[in-house]
């Protein structure tokens, strides 16, 4: 297979509409989830909340504004063919995207530059996040999303060992959700990482929250895992926004990597109703 050049403005173009498109544009696994709650919820209040959430995603989607005020710091995962080669520079014209969709798209700017001391506004969200992957192939994969930090701050990582085993990879979990209670607003979306090493547990955790949640782990035993961590969290009746109900969680995805013999890292990363993430492929 021979090389393929791709255009760096191409790029641009590309992250710029999924930060758009995912900041005014729910999945639609996500608005079936909510609409799913709203059918089975008996709290009347939890149906008022799942209404108005339901209501809101669709006037965003109708007048193409934000979701939400807090449009988050933008996460890219990029599965980076091994046959692609770019005309200019990737990570510039990566940053070159988010920064013209945050203020040609009027997304709120919520980055700041230095994390102690300073903070001052750098003014266009950059920079992203980003996590690369090479592949096979002559093609460049995208998934982009905005996390906010109201959820993301609920979030948390430990370093269990074997011993533990799963009785305590959910205790962690559950009691992790459960500590966050209706700060990260709720419904949520409960993205799990297992193994690895400790950044690459967080890692697979906000893989996790990319993914669909009309989907499942394509290992049943964790599917089955997932399944039980949603119906547990569904059971600690802060509901939507906390103001009571059985819907506290959309979805619980988990994602896992092999790690060393003597550990089993467990990371957990919540993320609220407005779980926007979009995929492209150049």
């Amino acid at each position: 297979m021979e090389t393929r050049i791709i255009k760096a403005q191409e790029i641009t173009d590309t992250v710029k509409k999924l930060f758009t498109d995912c900041n005014y544009f729910i999945g639609d696994d996500i608005l079936s989830a909510l609409k799913n709650a709203y059918n089975t919820e008996e709290n009347e209040t939890a149906k008022s909340v799942l209404s108005q959430i339901i209501e809101n995603d669709n006037l965003a989607a109708e007048e193409e504004i934000p979701m939400c005020q807090d449009t988050g710091m933008a996460v890219l995962f990029v599965e980076y063919g091994d046959k692609v080669a770019i005309n200019g520079d990737f990570e510039q014209a990566v940053q070159e995207g988010v920064r013209k969709a945050y203020i040609d798209g009027y997304l709120r700017k919520s980055v700041v530059d230095d994390p102690v001391f300073e903070r001052i506004n750098t003014k266009d969200n950059t920079p992203a996040i980003i996590h690369t992957k090479i592949v096979p192939g002559d093609k460049i994969k995208f998934t982009a999303g905005g996390k906010g930090f109201g959820s993301e701050n609920m979030s948390a990582v430990k370093m269990l060992t074997p011993s533990y085993g799963v009785e305590g990879v959910k205790s962690f979990i559950l009691d992790t959700v459960k500590t966050a209670g209706p700060n990260p607003c709720p419904p949520i979306v409960v993205g799990v990482g297992i193994g690895g090493t400790f950044e690459r547990a967080a890692q697979l955790a906000k893989k996790a929250t990319f993914r669909r949640i009309d989907t499942e782990n394509p290992d049943s035993r964790y599917a089955d895992l997932e399944r039980e961590l949603l119906d547990e969290i569904n059971k600690m009746g802060f509901g939507p926004a906390g103001l009571g109900g059985k819907t506290c969680a959309l979805g619980v995805n988990i994602e896992t990597s092999p790690t060393h013999i003597a550990g089993m890292p467990v990371a957990v990363n919540i993320c609220c109703h407005a779980a926007r993430h979009k995929s492209a492929e150049i």
